[in-house]
C-alpha cells in the first residue's frame, strides 16, 4: 500500500501539519494512529471520509480538527484522551494532530485549510 502525504496550509500559506498521512481508504481510515506511541509535532493524519473518530485503543491524547467537504475548519477538540469518540455534524474530514498543535498553530474555526502535494 503507498502512502500519501501532504502538507496542510492556511488560506495565508501557513503551514498547519508538516507531513500529513492522508487515510483515504477502508483500511487505512480504520488503522489510523492505532500501534503509534505518539504523534511528533509537524505530523498529523487526515481521514477522509468521515464525520468522526475515535481514540479507542489509542495511547496518547490528540487534537482533533473537525472538517468540512472544502476543508473548513468546523470544530477544534483540543487534547482528545484515550477511549473517547469526537465528531461534528457537517463534517467530512478529521485532521488528528499531536495534543497542543492546533492551539500552537492558530488552528479555529472558521479557517480554511488546503493541501499541498509534492
Amino acid at each position: 500500500m503507498r502512502r500519501k502525504e501532504v502538507t496542510v496550509v492556511d488560506r495565508q500559506g501557513r503551514v498547519v501539519c508538516e507531513r500529513c498521512l492522508v487515510a483515504d481508504r477502508p483500511f487505512s481510515r480504520l488503522r489510523g494512529l492505532l500501534g503509534r506511541t505518539a504523534l511528533p509535532a509537524g505530523e498529523g493524519l487526515l481521514l477522509r471520509p468521515t464525520p468522526s473518530i475515535h481514540t479507542w485503543f489509542m495511547r496518547f491524547p490528540i487534537d482533533v480538527v473537525l472538517l468540512d467537504r472544502e476543508l473548513h475548519v468546523l470544530d477544534v477538540r483540543h487534547a482528545l484522551r484515550p477511549w473517547r469518540v469526537a465528531g461534528r455534524r457537517g463534517a467530512r474530514a478529521v485532521l488528528e494532530l499531536g495534543a497542543g498543535e492546533a492551539a500552537g498553530r492558530g488552528i479555529e474555526p472558521g479557517m480554511q485549510l488546503r493541501l499541498l502535494t509534492g
